[in-house]
């Protein structure tokens, strides 16, 4: 069974710590939250023209032994509640039917878990609890996937339990007294110097950054690190259409540059890379070998495809229908995952693409909202084995606009007036985009993890060096 709920409802709830004691926090302040998404999963579940649900919606208005059980009681129910309700199910459905209701709570699951469904997903909750956390001096980690075994144990954890607030775990952060540390106030790493570029470009035209950034998000795969180095060109008076020309121009020209001046090396890496291949089943073998694969991107124009059009190509895709896609696309605003690109890239167009004008809610504040107010002017370049290779977008120059975007996301205006400055006194259109510098490399020698393309790698769970 499914259980939404705030932390306060839950025995034993997450515990913080202050001073080496446990301190308890508000979770009160959560609870307008947490009543949206019980509308939106409960509209979500008793409109849903999905047969998949079927089986959900009987159990729901089913009497078990005598109960009437509704859909927003078994959401806000405790953990022994939902212990009842399963051993009732158990007992009550033969096992046909309860193995259908549990694969349809499963698919549910699975898309509640990226929420992925209607208006509300993982990035407004984030925002959400961020802004009430920061007012409150509390500090945010996120714990998706890792705390239902904790709270009630490996063996007596719900069936396809969700703990709503165990998303997350709320410390209190109230008595660190921020002026005595290092830089006399809060700070943390950055994935980009972009916002520092802007400056730059205003002022000089055209400007680029090189050095190392770092990721927050607990990416532990063969094409993620923590800290990697990032191109970052800035260009004033590009729009979306200069700044993908450039992209593609930047990209071919690096990589021709590399097999005129590399071949021997190139050779050798092609013949690693076959190697390394006969040790793979035949599916996951590569189509191409290396020096194809680098042809490929240098005699195939760009495919420029709108996010709206790649989603409908996605939705009717044959292992989208067939449900081998690991994220299922239902419906449009879903955040693209690698999988979803590749088959962009390999199967369906068969060259590199471009897609461009995503939805706004899954992007960022700086980039220029377009007139239908629910797109974005970012551009994203997908290449075969790899999946996004370039992040970019036309900036959003206009001051009320972008100012109204902070407001909404709950971006302290004071921390960034630099940034605002840039356009209160009059801007210019402008963009740019991020290229990965590993990921680049790794394309072009051909090797499979990213961890053998920089020296002394650093990823989730490992700093050695």
């Amino acid at each position: 069974m499914f259980r939404v709920t705030t932390l306060s409802s839950i025995n034993p709830p997450i515990k913080t710590l202050k001073n080496g004691e446990e301190d308890a926090i508000d979770y009160s302040k959560f609870d307008k939250i947490a009543e949206k998404y019980y509308e939106e999963i409960l509209n979500y579940f008793m409109t849903s023209e999905n047969d998949e649900f079927n089986d959900i919606k009987i159990l729901i208005a089913k009497k078990l032994k005598g109960q009437t059980a509704s859909f927003k009681s078994i959401i806000l129910a405790k953990p022994e509640q939902i212990e009842y309700w399963i051993e009732q199910i158990n007992t009550n459905l033969d096992l046909d039917k309860k193995q259908k209701a549990f694969k349809s709570f499963n698919r549910f699951f699975k898309k509640f878990e990226n929420f992925g469904f209607n208006n509300l997903n993982k990035r407004d909750l984030v925002l959400e609890i961020k802004k009430i956390c920061k007012e409150n001096g509390w500090k945010l980690d996120n714990e998706i996937g890792k705390t239902i075994r904790r709270i009630h144990g490996a063996k007596k954890y719900p069936l396809f339990s969700l703990s709503f607030y165990n998303l997350f775990t709320i410390s209190n952060t109230q008595k660190i007294d921020w002026e005595k540390d290092f830089f006399g106030k809060e700070t943390n790493l950055t994935v980009s110097g972009q916002l520092e570029g802007e400056t730059f470009a205003m002022a000089l035209g055209q400007i680029y950054t090189f050095g190392p950034t770092f990721r927050a998000e607990n990416s532990n795969t063969s094409r993620h690190l923590a800290e990697f180095w990032m191109i970052e060109p800035e260009v004033a008076f590009n729009d979306l259409n200069d700044n993908m020309d450039l992209a593609e121009d930047f990209i071919q020209f690096v990589i021709k540059y590399t097999m005129d001046k590399c071949p021997e090396d190139l050779k050798f890496l092609e013949s690693r890379l076959v190697e390394e291949e006969k040790s793979k089943p035949q599916a996951e073998r590569s189509e191409m070998n290396l020096l194809e694969k680098l042809n490929f991107v240098l005699e195939n124009n760009f495919k420029r495809v709108s996010y709206t059009e790649a989603i409908d190509i996605l939705r009717e895709s044959s292992p989208n229908k067939k449900k081998k896609f690991s994220y299922i696309i239902n419906e449009w605003g879903a955040d693209l995952q690698s999988e979803h690109e590749r088959y962009l890239v390999e199967k369906h167009f068969k060259c590199p693409v471009i897609l461009f004008d995503y939805p706004a809610n899954i992007k960022a504040f700086y980039m220029r909202l377009n007139e239908d107010g629910k797109t974005v002017r970012a551009m994203d370049i997908l290449f075969p084995g790899i999946g996004e290779i370039v992040g970019g977008s036309q900036r959003e120059e206009r001051y009320d606009v972008l100012v109204e975007k902070m407001k909404v996301l709950g971006i302290d205006e004071e921390e960034l007036w630099w940034y605002l400055d840039t356009r209160r006194f009059g801007s210019a259109v402008h963009s740019g985009f991020g290229l990965g510098f590993e990921r680049l490399v790794l394309f072009v020698t051909g090797m499979t993890n990213i961890r053998d393309v920089i020296p002394f790698p650093r990823t989730p769970q490992n700093a050695e060096f």
